[in-house]
């Protein structure tokens, strides 16, 4: 396992109190690099359109969001399974590139560009006041890898996560539940402010690696919606049913773009992110106007689109949402990087991927928009050695023996006081 250096990651739990997030740890003497966006305009397009492949796949398979209400970040599925490429060979390796478009060079260092740039809005959601959201948003990106303790881990692999992406490294006891599970979701808690408490994934103590991202955002419109203008007005629903809902209205500047079936815009936050909005024409098929294909065409129209005024009505909502990750990436067609028990060796040796899952929610109403989200990607050591009950070290004389079981007979008999002579 890699030099690890830091205190003990022993969690000790109060009856009484949440749990601690374990202390973290990271590779010895290795640092993140810094590197500029700037110089991988074409590795963060392609992990865009990557992204938006994900999307896709996320609002396809629905999650267990009700009555068509879907919410996901494809942004936090593609940071976890480029920290899982970082750690897979040989075919897998392969499935994961093509599906998912990656670069085929430069694939670490640009993503760690890419986290770079959304680092110039990180801040601590602890000092978020939701009710208020803020002016410079706060994007808060979190990398956490839990690492069985008695497992040895990949050396270059945690070096790779270290330099790139700024992981976290935590050693625990996944058969200790009571420990583990608590240390688990207060990391889960602590980088969602809340809003998502526990780990998307059913604790499975067998496993023997928990990859982990989260995502938290929290941003004020540019210009806020004016709550003495919001009023319950009719929508129709997915299902044809018109309800009354309560809707914001603005008017403002923005990017507007249309296309076959379309209409968007880009409504802005405050700085540096804006919320893209795509009204099908009525009678769309919009499953078929929503692939991937659709949705870079459409990302590529409103990037480049001029500023309108638009008056826009937009109404407030509140979801969530949960994924089982492991079928969407299969009917996204990664079925090799489910089922090997040889590609992710880099990792732990011949650890299988056992369970991924994501967990997303956002509320979006008149000042902004605050919205979280978990992905996890849990692995188990299909070979793992039984944990030993006792240690025991031959580094001093001992004597040995070399019995015939039946018998009892001593065949040998020795003593070792020095093993070079």
């Amino acid at each position: 396992m890699a030099k690890i250096v830091a205190a003990s990651a022993a969690v000790a739990l109060a009856a009484a109190c949440s749990a601690p997030v374990p202390a973290m740890l990271k590779a010895d003497g290795v640092d993140r690099v810094a590197l500029d966006a700037t110089a991988y305009a074409a590795e963060l397009r392609a992990f865009r359109n990557s992204a938006l492949g994900l999307g896709q796949a996320l609002l396809a398979d629905g999650g267990n969001g009700t009555g068509g209400n879907v919410v996901s970040s494809p942004g936090s599925l593609l940071v976890a399974l480029a920290m899982l490429r970082a750690g897979a060979s040989g075919e897998t390796a392969a499935e994961l590139d093509a599906v998912l478009g990656l670069p085929r060079d430069g694939r670490d260092e640009a993503m760690n560009a890419l986290l770079a740039s959304l680092a110039k809005f990180d801040g601590d959601p602890a000092t978020v006041d939701e009710d208020n959201p803020p002016r410079k948003p706060v994007m808060h990106v979190a990398n956490g890898l839990f690492v069985d303790r008695e497992v040895p881990t990949g050396e270059a692999y945690l070096n790779t996560l270290a330099r790139h992406y700024g992981t976290g490294v935590y050693p625990v006891d996944f058969s200790n539940q009571g420990e583990t599970k608590p240390a688990i979701d207060a990391w889960v808690d602590k980088n969602t402010r809340g809003r998502i408490k526990e780990a998307p994934a059913k604790y499975d103590p067998r496993n023997t690696f928990s990859l982990l991202n989260s995502v938290y955002f929290a941003a004020a419109w540019r210009a806020p919606f004016d709550p003495g203008s919001t009023e319950d007005l009719p929508f129709t629903t997915a299902r044809g049913e018109q309800i009354d809902v309560p809707a914001m209205h603005n008017l403002l500047e923005m990017k507007y773009a249309e296309g076959p079936g379309w209409r968007g815009v880009d409504l802005p936050y405050a700085e540096g992110f804006v919320m893209r909005l795509v009204l099908p024409d009525s009678g769309t098929d919009a499953p078929a106007l929503f692939r991937a294909s659709g949705l870079r065409k459409m990302a590529d129209a409103l990037d480049a689109a001029p500023l309108a005024t638009v008056q826009i009505q937009l109404p407030r909502w509140d979801h969530r949402c949960s994924f089982d990750l492991r079928r969407v990436l299969e009917a996204a067609g990664l079925q090799k990087t489910l089922t090997t028990t040889e590609d992710f060796s880099a990792i732990q040796p011949e650890i299988a991927i056992t369970q991924a899952a994501q967990a997303a929610n956002i509320t979006v109403a008149e000042k902004g928009t605050v919205a979280a989200a978990v992905t996890q990607i849990n692995g188990m050591v299909t070979s793992a050695p039984p944990r030993p009950e006792q240690t025991i070290d031959f580094d001093r004389p001992f004597h040995y023996q070399v019995v015939h079981v039946e018998t009892g007979v001593p065949l040998f008999m020795g003593a070792v006081a020095d093993p070079r002579s």
